[in-house]
């Protein structure tokens, strides 16, 4: 029995891997086909019925909805890149920020996204390490940046604003707010990181020759 549980093991552990891969990749692709026939159904109502049938036969077609989207997405992130493509998303957005609740909404996503996908931004840009859930115990957290406005005028001190994710799943976790001096920067990358974090500690970063040393405060960076 002993052998037979290690060989069932290894098995699993052999297609777990994949197995989560495509189930990933299928529920983009959903995601994906999804967006397509709401944009298909919307073209269909306003275009004219010879239109409409051709596009509708577009859906029978495999794959197509997530080569169209990703074909969109290419083409947008090329025209925004240039003055006038710049000039229309500023246009967009101004127009977005007057629509009641819908601006609440779009303003949020749109202030985060920018945030955490911007090259110049330094949100998820440095692991650390820091004492949670209590000061005896220890995880790993991402620094996303300071604390602002009212929330930095009730603060004494230095402090850094952090993203503690949850194990398995790192797309959950908490907010937290701690002094500068409880922080300690590590020396693994983010990758290394998440991957340490999603792995429950099996997959640890191979150790550096050194612990990084602790640096003076920088305004754009923490650590």
């Amino acid at each position: 029995m002993g052998g037979l549980k290690r060989y069932l093991l290894a098995g699993l552990l052999a297609w777990l891997p994949l197995t989560i891969t495509v189930w990933v990749l299928v529920w983009l692709t959903g995601i994906l086909d999804g967006i397509f026939a709401v944009i298909l159904r919307v073209a269909q109502a306003l275009l004219p019925a010879v239109a409409a049938d051709a596009l509708g036969q577009l859906r029978e077609v495999p794959g197509i909805g997530v080569l169209v989207m990703l074909t969109v997405v290419l083409l947008t992130g090329v025209a925004v890149t240039n003055i006038f493509g710049q000039w229309v998303a500023g246009r967009w957005d101004a127009a977005m920020g007057r629509i009641p609740i819908v601006k609440n909404i779009y303003n949020s996503v749109k202030q985060v996204s920018d945030t955490l996908f911007s090259s110049s931004g330094n949100a998820f840009r440095e692991a650390v390490l820091v004492p949670y859930p209590h000061a005896d115990s220890w995880t790993i957290a991402f620094v996303t940046g300071k604390p602002g406005g009212e929330v930095a005028a009730h603060l004494d001190g230095e402090h850094v604003s952090l993203y503690v994710p949850t194990t398995p799943n790192p797309t959950s976790g908490f907010f937290l707010m701690m002094p500068k001096s409880a922080v300690r920067p590590l020396g693994m990358s983010v990758d290394q990181a998440l991957k340490y974090i999603i792995s429950m500690g099996v997959v640890a970063p191979a150790a550096r020759a050194s612990l990084p040393q602790p640096r003076e405060a920088d305004p754009n960076r923490v650590g």
